[in-house]
């Protein structure tokens, strides 16, 4: 997997003018039709070696990449807004970076998994039908990635307030601790 990070400003001095430069400013995700907090755009990459003997063919090579871009939000006038806000700000942009990187990791697993797949097929009697085997074996696990991701959104929009309070008190409790 390969990986780039890129970033998109964020102004705002209170929680509520922080909140609205996320919505309006963050990357467009297709697939909500929204703008979010962060984002992570992936493609993969699939390439077979084929290997030939006594009438029949098999997958002999196959390696998957994945290459990733990871949009994160980059908050500009933190020096002007109370300790209150900056608290809750690296809080969630701490929440933000773990939850893009579960997506990569969501994505690393389908990889391995889509070359594990195809290096299992079963040989055939033309390339061709090895390929068209390797297609379809692709598209099965990619779309089982896509509704992966799906849920991985859905289960953490459900935990984000209950998570969020509870990231908020341990940050306090580590403050006051000092």
């Amino acid at each position: 997997m390969s990986k780039t990070y890129s970033y998109f400003s964020v102004n705002g001095t209170t929680l509520d003018q922080l909140e609205m430069e996320l919505t309006t400013r963050g990357p467009h995700v297709s697939t909500t039709g929204r703008r979010h907090a962060g984002a992570t755009q992936m493609e993969f990459n699939t390439k077979l070696g084929y290997a030939e003997k006594g009438g029949y063919c098999r997958v002999a090579e196959a390696h998957v990449s994945v290459k990733a871009k990871v949009i994160l939000p980059q908050w500009r006038q933190r020096s002007k807004a109370s300790q209150e806000v900056r608290t809750v700000w690296d809080t969630l942009s701490s929440d933000i970076r773990r939850h893009e990187e579960g997506h990569l990791v969501i994505a690393r697993n389908h990889a391995r998994e889509l070359e594990d797949a195809l290096l299992r097929l079963d040989r055939q009697r033309s390339c061709e039908k090895v390929a068209q085997k390797a297609q379809a074996t692709a598209s099965k696990i990619l779309d089982e990635h896509d509704k992966a991701q799906l849920n991985f959104d859905r289960i953490e929009g459900i935990n984000f307030e209950d998570r969020m309070t509870r990231l908020l008190r341990y940050r306090m409790e580590r403050t006051e601790g000092r």
